[in-house]
């Protein structure tokens, strides 16, 4: 099985690295030409495009300014290392083996905005660029656009090198959407996570990331290869709910 997952707003470039293994990102040819275009942008420009503070706008103008090739371990750091939101919390990578970041490395992608799809061990230096953002280039009016044709391919690459039919969605609809699903050689599975709510079972969003990030964990500790072993997920109190399952999507559910 093939898993993707979305990156996260919150980076770490301060605690110390406990892996010494890095990959290099395929895509950086493309990074660097969105950062190119980033460098046009004003601060002004980028709080009103990525919708944050002028702080904030002011921090991504420096990161897009100081972004530079080659990448390094002084310069960059780990992409699963990095990233530091909800997902990241449950799939909590100090815990693991140097034989769950093999396993990940081949059977684990980060969608992203800057640098299009990652794999846990890519060096990656820190940026802001979310997949749904309009930023146009001469592959069209957003990054859905510009990304879409090479995200799709690399992953069919992926699943052919594994021979796997099965991509596992854990990622937001935002950066799912950055695939296309119909030229997938792969049947797509999506897992939900829903929450006991006014009499019935809802999605909660911090709940469901940091789900999708046990998850994952789970199946990377347990090297699982078939989608109904995922059945036996069974963290922080959720169980499967065949009712409310289908073959296309794993509903998980609980009641706190």
């Amino acid at each position: 099985m093939l898993l993707v997952i979305s990156p996260a707003k919150t980076l770490d470039y301060q605690s110390k690295v406990k892996i010494g293994t890095h990959t290099i990102p395929e895509y950086l040819d493309d990074a660097q030409l969105l950062i190119n275009r980033a460098r046009g942008f004003s601060v002004l420009d980028i709080a009103e495009l990525m919708q944050v503070s002028i702080n904030i706008a002011e921090l991504n103008f420096e990161r897009f300014h100081s972004w530079s090739l080659p990448f390094t371990v002084q310069n960059a750091r780990q992409a699963v290392l990095a990233f530091k939101g909800d997902v990241y919390t449950g799939l909590d990578v100090d815990s693991f083996t140097s034989a769950d970041f093999k396993y990940a490395q081949a059977h684990l992608r980060i969608l992203s905005g800057l640098y299009g799809l990652l794999r846990p061990l890519d060096l990656m230096q820190p940026y802001r660029m979310e997949m749904g953002r309009k930023i146009e280039t001469e592959r069209g009016h957003n990054l859905y656009q510009f990304w879409r044709e090479k995200i799709t391919d690399g992953l069919n690459k992926q699943l052919q090198r594994l021979k796997s039919r099965y991509l596992i969605n854990l990622a937001s609809q935002e950066y799912f959407k950055s695939i296309e699903s119909r030229r997938l050689i792969a049947e797509i599975i999506t897992p939900e996570f829903r929450e006991w709510k006014g009499g019935q079972y809802r999605m909660i969003g911090v709940y469901a990331k940091q789900a999708r990030g046990r998850l994952s964990r789970f199946i990377i500790r347990n090297r699982l290869t078939e989608p109904e072993a995922m059945q036996g997920f069974d963290a922080d109190g959720y169980r499967f709910n065949d009712k409310l399952s289908s073959d296309a999507k794993l509903v998980f559910t609980r009641r706190q």
